[in-house]
């Protein structure tokens, strides 16, 4: 091939890959090789190309290697046939690099970039930012090549690297060199952090070197004098008290301090010196501080087993061994007398102990003979069995008021008795301390009193409460006595020998954790000094300290208090409990912390037992009530409602009921769910226990709620308050366990149970689940074993003897029942919130009751309001309740309570009698969708319903087929495709076809709801064919009733039905049915049609419409359906020429776009949120295949 055929640039990418494997392996030639002048064909690469002498480095040099002198002249000698032969462009840019014609190679660089082909050497160099940088020397390749004394290229604004240069714009492979840009700039950053490292170290090191060491030796030597701070110790501190306030929450204050310190960089520590380690916080700094520094000791050099002559000369010169050995000698002389004096301490400790235990052997020998001489106690007793087999007393001898195991007392026992349960442990070696076992915190408050001293008296309310119910009541005063920090703080010493032994146990856990916020280990401390301290004023001080020990105590710190707190009002008594302990509690009400305010709302249910009464009732009381109406923390309410559930469980001022109620009322409306959680779980029980024992369960507190539910419905003519309805149904509602237990209680056969025999167990379903252990029935009876026996005497009384003398189950059945009956038959029925409310209502109450109370009780008196007799038809008297929401409370509330056979069987009855009668008498069907609603939530009601309906579809009567196929609509949305498939369009399909147009017509809001909610394209086209006949079908022209279905239909499930069927079906048909209005003669007809087009079409603006549909069918709709709105309504032909014109705009800007770029585009956003419509634009231009490029381009 002849050389001058040949175009130099036109390499192709095979044949630059060749020379770059002949590179590869020309790497071994040595230094004569090169020197030699090798011919060169036009394609072959030069000798001097070899990437181990370019390259070398790391290519951080902008030197080339130099063309050897006879490279000229072998490039001029034709490569055959005498024909010129091209240099190879690899030559050229060499050439170029080494006479540092640098804009003339970036140039061919930016053209082989065009053309597609890339030069390595090219590329290496360019990309390499050690090229551009200002360096002192010249690298010797540079020397070499005639390089000037200027170094290298210096770096300037208009020759940078590869960074500006922008090889997407030229480059059809964009992609790989935006990724190849992207490793040059992570390249360049790297190096830039580099340099700034090695320059911060270099000015690490001047600053250390600032002082000069002459200066530094007269600082040393006077140590009175303060060498001044250096400029790298000033920025070291500036970080570590920068870190020690961001660390301890003075954000502002570091704020201020990072102002003053502009030019520090507080985020980095690499910015004090980067060959400076980071030092310890200013708090471990702080705490290394006292720490004593080892002594410096001169060292000398020592040699075994040498030749002196080996040694240095100096050697000898050296401070000698002999003063080494003096030195050690006395530091150990030191260590042996610090040895010796803490021996000398131990022995002295040591007598002292054994003096003590005699002493205490003796007492122990004296009281045992007091012991035996009188009356042996339970507590002695075991005393006693703990002394015998321990060959020595146990020093700690059970001088303690243990408050961990007392029971609280029946109110029918003795106030002044308590209960001991101590359990010894034994074994051959050792002897174990007495421990104490209980489940609640309350249970484990045990009283053992010293001899000689005379027991705690505490006001014991006249109260009839169950134990369980008393036990499960004082479960919400959060304590904890199970831990060993809790048994501490649970047993007050009573001497100040046990003073002492409490110390000598609670300092080893004090010391180590005080300083890490592990505060609660003072609580036994300060409580014990509190107890025993004579003076008032430091008890005060002391219990000030328990209550502000920690800033802002968590949830375990509290009850530690807490525990404390119960464990000093048992030692104390009341009276000091008032004087003492109440004052903190006032002190912190306002507080501004939530967790102390948390704090004392706890402790006044906790130290409710222990309180007069009269402060139970009036201060405590007070002090809550302003709490729960004032704090805005929801969780010190929270524990303000559970402590006033607490109080009531004490209180027995009769006169407090209306304040109770008022609290009730308070608690129920408070904004936090989490409150009125607390008030039907703690509060209302408790209420609705003292409302029993006065007797004001039946006589107040129902009726109360109910009269004002009626009057909440008698406001609401205009708009019922559907959350104070909610309220006052929802504590009605955690009152029904309180009644049952009332009627329980009450009954004639309560003095028959007893105990005995075998009493078949309760059925785990019996009662619904209870919402706290004090709504259990079985808590509030007393025992599980308790309710079993007079749940079965219950039934047999209900089934066999009747109620005759049960005043409390005939003021349920024949005042509570019908009042309730009446107010659900005033209540709205289209409100689907008040149906549920009542329903769940009903059917807690049912199930609370049992089976035969609801089938003897309760379902008579809805049948006997409700009437569906077949001969009541046609009386629209008889029939206004069950347009009421009667209907669906009795069938969802009270048929659905039990869910056997014939529970269903009655369930369908009754829905089919419902819809028969309804339909019959052209009454509104809104109970009847209340009703499938309600039931339809439940997956477990679905094949019920549809039985019903297919009683609907198969009845003679259109008007029932009508209602039935009305009724699909509702159930379709719940149901799973399954049964859609299956049983709903089977039956939807057979009645569109039903003689009845009438019956046809009411199928299709069900077509539409399946439209919009299924997804199986086999029924989806199913439904498609279904209502295309309808409106394709000539015998429908003319039907204006089917044609105002249809378009109401496809206005309500267009938006969410599928694009594809909106854009196929819905708006080509919604076209055609507005085109045809227009020729419409009948005017009232043609304004009902085109109110509904005009709903339809603006429920369909907001779908995204392509532009062919919204030329040929949408617009063109619109334009037919203003053509009579301007005749007939001419306010909507002004909305209706808005939206025509919006849509206008929207085709010709989507064509101007297309047309012209985003410049039109930019026009058309003038006046208009112009990030919106523009992004909206982006989108469109990238949906239909829009190069990005394409936007940003001028218009030409």
């Amino acid at each position: 091939m002849a050389a001058g055929n040949v175009n130099p640039f036109n390499v192709s990418d095979s044949e630059e890959e060749a020379e770059q494997r002949q590179d590869g392996a020309d790497t071994e030639r040595s230094p004569s090789d090169e020197a030699q002048g090798h011919s060169l064909g036009p394609f072959s690469p030069p000798a001097y190309s070899d990437p181990a002498v370019l390259l070398s480095s790391n290519r951080t040099s902008p030197s080339v290697d130099g063309i050897p002198a006879s490279a000229a002249a072998v490039a001029g000698i034709g490569g055959g046939g005498g024909a010129e032969t091209r240099v190879s462009l690899d030559a050229i840019a060499a050439q170029l690099l080494r006479d540092q014609y640098i804009l003339t190679a970036l140039e061919l660089h930016t053209e082989l970039l065009e053309a597609g082909r890339e030069l390595p050497r090219l590329r290496d160099y360019f990309s390499n930012p050690g090229n551009f940088e200002r360096q002192s020397g010249t690298p010797p390749a540079c020397k070499e090549q005639g390089v000037g004394p200027g170094g290298p290229l210096n770096r300037a604004g208009s020759i940078s690297t590869l960074d500006s240069l922008d090889f997407a714009r030229y480059s059809d492979d964009g992609n790989r060199e935006t990724d190849e840009r992207v490793a040059v700039l992570e390249f360049e950053l790297r190096k830039a952090k580099e340099t700034i490292q090695a320059l911060r170290a270099n000015l690490t090191q001047a600053a250390e070197c600032e002082i000069p060491s002459q200066e530094r030796k007269n600082y040393k030597s006077s140590p009175e004098i303060q060498e001044p701070i250096r400029p790298l110790e000033k920025r070291a501190l500036n970080f570590l008290v920068n870190e020690y306030l961001l660390k301890n929450e003075y954000k502002l204050t570091s704020i201020t301090f990072s102002d003053e310190n502009d030019d520090q960089d507080f985020e980095l520590w690499d910015d004090v010196g980067l060959n400076i380690p980071k030092p310890p916080d200013l708090l471990q700094l702080y705490r290394n501080c006292g720490n004593s520094l080892p002594l410096h000791r001169d060292t000398v050099d020592v040699g075994v087993n040498v030749d002196p002559n080996d040694l240095p000369g100096d050697y000898f010169t050296q401070e000698p061994v002999q003063q080494t050995e003096a030195i050690q000698k006395q530091q150990q002389e030191e260590v042996v007398q610090e040895l010796e004096y803490q021996i000398s301490l131990l022995n002295s400790e040591k007598q002292s102990l054994a003096e003590q235990i005699k002493k205490l052997q003796s007492d122990i020998q004296a009281l045992q003979r007091n012991v035996a001489s009188e009356p042996a106690s339970a507590v002695k007793s075991a005393q006693s069995k703990e002394d015998t087999p321990c060959g020595k007393p146990p020093l700690d001898n059970g001088q303690y008021l243990d408050i961990r195991g007392v029971t609280e007392t029946d109110g029918s026992s003795d106030a002044n008795t308590t209960k001991t349960s101590t359990t010894t442990t034994t074994s051959t070696t050792d002897c174990t301390e007495s421990t104490t076992t209980g489940t609640q915190p309350h249970s484990k408050l045990k009283s053992q009193s010293q001899q000689g001293k005379t027991s705690v008296q505490f006001d014991q309310p006249n109260r009839k409460l169950s134990p369980a119910f008393h036990q499960a009541l004082l479960s919400f005063c959060r304590m904890s006595a199970d831990s060993r920090l809790g048994s501490e703080v649970s047993r007050i010493a009573d001497s100040e020998q046990s003073v002492m032994l409490m110390l000598g146990r609670c300092l080893p856990h004090i010391v180590p954790n005080v300083l890490l916020a592990k505060r609660e280990e003072l609580i036994p401390l300060i409580l014990c000094t509190a107890c025993l301290h004579p003076e008032p004023k430091e008890r005060d001080q002391l219990l000030h300290i328990l209550f502000n020990l920690i800033k802002r105590p968590d949830d375990e710190q509290r009850q530690m208090i807490l525990t404390g707190c119960v464990a000093f009002a048992r030692h104390v008594g009341p009276t000091r409990v008032e004087a003492e302990l109440l004052p903190q509690c006032w002190e912190q009400i306002n507080h501004k912390y939530p967790e102390r305010r948390l704090l004392v709302a706890e402790a006044c249910g906790a130290l409710a037992p222990y309180l007069p009464k009269e402060i139970r009732s009036s201060l405590v009381l007070s002090m809550l009530q302003q709490m729960l109406a004032e704090d805005k923390a929801d969780m010190v309410r929270e524990a303000v409602v559970k402590s006033l559930g607490i109080i009531m469980g004490y209180i027995d001022d009769p006169d407090k009921y209306s304040q109770g109620f008022e609290l009730m009322l308070l608690s129920l409306g408070d904004p936090s769910e989490r409150v009125v959680s607390a008030t039907h779980q703690v509060f209302i029980p408790a209420f609705a226990a003292w409302c029993t024992e006065l007797g004001n369960l039946q006589s107040q507190l129902i009726p109360s709620l109910l009269t004002r539910i009626e009057k909440l419905l008698k406001q609401g003519e205009y708009g019922l308050d559907e959350h104070k309805l909610h309220m006052y149904l929802s504590a009605l509602q955690s009152l029904i366990p309180s009644l049952f237990a009332v009627l329980l209680q009450n009954a004639p056969f309560t003095s028959r149970a007893k105990l005995q025999g075998d009493v078949p167990p309760i059925e785990v379903t019996r009662f619904p689940r209870p919402a706290s252990p004090l709504q259990d029935v079985a808590t509030i009876v007393g025992s599980r074993e308790q309710l079993a026996v007079l749940l079965q005497l219950y039934d047999h009384q209900l089934q066999h003897e009747g109620t005759t003398g049960w005043d409390s189950l005939l003021w349920v059945v024949n005042q509570f029942l019908p009042q309730l009956i009446e107010i659900v038959g005033r209540i709205n029925v289209t409100s689907s919130t008040c149906v549920h409310e009542f329903s769940r209502f009903f059917w807690r109450l049912c199930r609370t009751f049992g089976k035969i109370f609801t089938n003897t009780k309760v379902k008579p008196q809805f049948q006997e309001i409700l009437r569906l007799s077949e001969e009541n038809v046609d009386a629209s008297a008889g029939n206004g309740i069950l347009t009421k929401a009667t209907v669906p409370i009795y069938a969802t509330g009270v048929l659905t309570c039990y869910n056997q056979e014939e529970d269903r069987k009655l369930l369908v009855g009754f829905l089919e009698d419902v819809m028969t009668t309804l339909s019959l008498s052209h009454a509104p069907l809104d109970s009847l969708k209340a009703s499938f609603v309600e039931l339809g939530a439940n997956p477990a009601y679905h094949e019920l319903l549809l039985t019903v309906l297919w009683y609907g579809v198969v009845h003679t009567s259109a008007l029932v087929r009508c209602t039935a196929a009305r009724m699909f609509e509702l159930l379709v949305k719940g149901v799973n495709e399954t049964l859609v498939a299956q049983r709903v369009v089977p039956a939807l399909i057979t009645l569109s076809s039903d003689p009845e147009i009438s019956v046809r017509i009411s199928t299709i809001p069900a077509f539409g709801t399946i439209m919009e909610t299924v997804t199986q394209k086999e029924l989806l086209e199913r439904v498609k064919m279904q209502l295309a006949s309808f409106l394709e079908d000539p015998q429908y022209q003319d039907q204006h009733s089917l044609h105002m279905e249809i378009i109401k239909t496809f206005g309500r499930v267009g938006p969410n039905a599928e694009p594809r069927f909106r854009d196929e079906f819905v708006l080509p048909h919604l076209h055609k049915l507005a085109l045809c209005n227009n020729q419409q003669t009948v005017e009232s007809k043609r304004i009902d049609i085109a109110t509904q087009l005009f709903e339809a079409y603006s429920a369909l603006s907001c779908c995204f419409i392509s532009e062919e549909l919204m030329v040929n069918h949408f617009l063109p709709g619109l334009r037919c359906l203003r053509t009579d709105m301007e005749q007939l309504s001419p306010e909507h032909e002004v909305i209706l020429s808005s939206m025509i014109k919006e849509c206008e705009i929207k085709v010709e800007n989507k064509g101007i776009g297309e047309a012209q770029g985003s410049i039109s585009i930019a026009a058309s956003l003038v006046g208009e949120d112009a990030k919106t419509k523009f992004l909206s634009k982006m989108g469109q231009l990238t949906t239909s295949g829009a190069m990005l490029a394409n936007v940003f381009q001028r218009k030409k």
